[in-house]
């Protein structure tokens, strides 16, 4: 927007991901299982038994959250109807997966993000939730949150629209509230909270633009804009809007440096201060 200010409006799913990923994700699992023979039963269970990247990953994701209060199967037919209904997220998922593989440099596969990368697999829950919040299920969509907070250290209340390329770095501690809204192309690390102030009821979590980077242990406050592509610095408090390509650190967080460009797709965290 001219004002750089992140959209009100529902957030349109970018551009599916630039590289066939789940041909690539079977030949990962393929190559993986000639390596490492023990993992070949465990690799054939989660990736090279299905025929598609929606299947697997509803797989994954139900073995993850399953438990003795819901099975294994009830989670993955809940993925599946989710994903018939809209498929948009898996389309999501999938650049999801490809945000991982182009940003982080600890990276070496599709494997990890898919199968241990608690960032990811949060996400994927949530989306799933997400779409059952819109459902009118409210209590089976806090369930699976429930269930994503215990596993993951992760807190996305289920009503919260999440953008699609978004890579959440670690993850551990990352909370976000039931009015945020996060755009495509968000890069977050662990710690990021975009939480409210005070006791009220209606709009009162931030609203991320698309291609911003929230630094590790930031906190956003409020029903406050973060513009596109703007920066904000680890452990930084953020209490007021930042215009689009601004970087902020501090606390309260204040205006650093110069001009960013693409920092969530960068992770460039070093800020030039004019020293």
């Amino acid at each position: 927007m001219a004002d750089g200010r992140a959209s009100e409006s529902p957030i349109p799913l970018a551009k599916g991901a630039p590289a066939p990923i789940w041909q690539k994700l079977r030949f990962d699992a393929k190559a993986a299982a000639e390596q490492e023979s023990t993992l070949s039963s465990y690799l054939a269970a989660t990736v090279l038994n299905h025929e598609t990247f929606a299947e697997a990953l509803c797989y994954q994701l139900a073995q993850k959250a399953g438990g003795p209060d819901m099975s294994a199967l009830a989670v993955r037919e809940i993925c599946e109807e989710a994903y018939k209904s809209d498929p948009s997220i898996v389309a999501a998922a999938e650049r999801d997966l490809q945000a991982v593989l182009e940003r982080d440099p600890a990276t070496r596969s599709t494997l990890q993000p898919f199968l241990f990368f608690k960032g990811f697999l949060a996400l994927q829950t949530h989306r799933t939730a997400h779409w059952l919040w819109g459902q009118g299920r409210e209590t089976l969509a806090f369930f699976l949150q429930s269930r994503m907070s215990e596993l993951y250290s992760v807190d996305i209340h289920p009503a919260a629209p999440i953008g699609s390329g978004v890579f959440m770095d670690h993850a551990t501690g990352i909370v976000i509230g039931e009015t945020a809204r996060v755009g495509n192309d968000v890069s977050m690390l662990h710690g990021v909270t975009l939480g409210g102030t005070g006791k009220v009821y209606t709009d009162r979590h931030p609203k991320i633009g698309n291609g911003v980077l929230l630094g590790a242990g930031s906190k956003v406050l409020g029903n406050i804009q973060i513009g596109d592509e703007a920066r904000v610095g680890s452990g930084s408090v953020v209490l007021s809007d930042v215009p689009a390509r601004c970087s902020v650190a501090g606390v309260p967080a204040k205006p650093v440096g110069g001009t960013c460009m693409k920092p969530a797709q960068t992770m460039d965290q070093k800020f030039d201060m004019g020293l």
